[in-house]
């Protein structure tokens, strides 16, 4: 189950942006800024918003490679396992 994101008004974002963004760093969570009492936007850390656009890379990649199991394509083994190792050399650094 997935847990309800902190949430910020935007005043609050206006009076101290500051201490918003040492939460968010801090945290490791994104929060979501409120305008007019509804969500606005999310607002993430850097690490969080690379971490997500890594997470989704991996996905897509599953996603392809599973379309391509359906479509009766495929790789071999080897370079499987040279693509996976290139993607998570890119995490590390």
């Amino acid at each position: 189950m997935s847990r309800i994101p902190p949430i910020v008004p935007i005043t609050d974002l206006r009076q101290d942006a500051a201490q918003v963004l040492d939460r968010v760093r801090n945290s490791n969570e994104p929060l979501v800024i409120t305008q007019r009492g509804r969500a606005a936007a999310v607002l993430m850390s850097v690490q969080q918003y690379e971490r997500a656009a890594y997470e989704r890379e991996l996905l897509h990649a599953l996603a392809r490679g599973e379309q391509e199991i359906q479509a009766g394509k495929g790789h071999d083994m080897d370079s499987v396992f040279r693509a996976a190792d290139a993607i998570l050399a890119r995490v590390k650094k």
